[in-house]
């Protein structure tokens, strides 16, 4: 058979184009494909809700790829090694409590199964607006990453949500769209982002859960935006709340959902 360049071209654009007007009205919409984004799009589409993940980098796995200071393995704690496990990635115990994982395998293997159970990933797409109706949060205003790098005015495309998940991580890029022009309030002590805290491993674990919540209606935080959120602090490459975080969120959300 001879292939033909314009057929190649035609496919791409016809079944991206499919994928992408399929995703315009979604039950959850996920801002960031980093390891609390990637699991939490997994166990709802793991129940049939209808997912789309947006990224705004070529890559999709966040902080996680690099693991510590570019050493491509991750630290988990017992609980944290009982998610990977369901993802099928091998993990050695180091020492009592801590286990090790390839950060390569780790990304690859979340990014399958959250694709494979039904998520749609976009990446290169970048979160610059929230639709904010009635007070509450129901989709979300997207653009090419590439023309805000290059700083070009090009008017953006939305899509609707039942529910937004923000997960962009330190950067808090969608909360503080939500701060600078909602008007309202947060639900965090201060009724605006708290901030990261400097390095505290156990303490950023062990408040990752406690701050995985609804910050503003419509809205769920999880990962290390939620610690960002409500004022806790940052883990490094210790993963396990990180996965911890985002199926808790989505065992929330899917209640809510029902």
């Amino acid at each position: 058979m001879q292939l033909d360049d314009i057929k190649i071209s035609e496919a791409i654009i016809e079944r991206y184009m499919k994928k992408l007007i399929a995703s315009l009205d979604v039950d959850v919409a996920i801002a960031g494909a980093g390891p609390s984004g990637l699991t939490a799009a997994f166990y709802l589409a793991k129940k049939h809700k209808k997912v789309a993940l947006f990224e705004r980098h070529l890559s999709v796995g966040g902080g996680m790829w690099g693991g510590g200071m570019m050493f491509n393995e991750i630290v988990v704690q017992e609980e944290g090694r009982k998610i990977l496990q369901e993802f099928d990635v091998d993990t050695k115990k180091w020492q009592q409590g801590y286990y090790t994982a390839s950060s390569v395998e780790t990304v690859s293997s979340l990014t399958r199964a959250a694709v494979k159970a039904g998520t749609q990933i976009f990446n290169l797409i970048s979160v610059e607006d929230v639709m904010l109706q009635k007070g509450r949060v129901t989709g979300l205003v997207l653009n090419w990453s590439a023309t805000q790098i290059a700083n070009l005015h090009v008017d953006p495309l939305t899509i609707r949500s039942k529910y937004v998940i923000e997960a962009t991580g330190h950067p808090t890029e969608v909360l503080k769209v939500i701060e600078r022009k909602s008007g309202k309030k947060l639900s965090t002590p201060s009724g605006g982002i708290e901030g990261e805290r400097s390095m505290w491993a156990d303490v950023g674990e062990k408040s990752l859960i406690k701050n995985t919540k609804e910050v503003f209606p419509g809205v769920w935080v999880t990962g290390m935006a939620a610690n960002a959120a409500y004022g806790s602090p940052r883990m490094g490459p210790i993963f396990g709340g990180m996965l911890l975080s985002g199926k808790y969120c989505a065992e929330q959300i899917l209640k809510q959902l029902k």
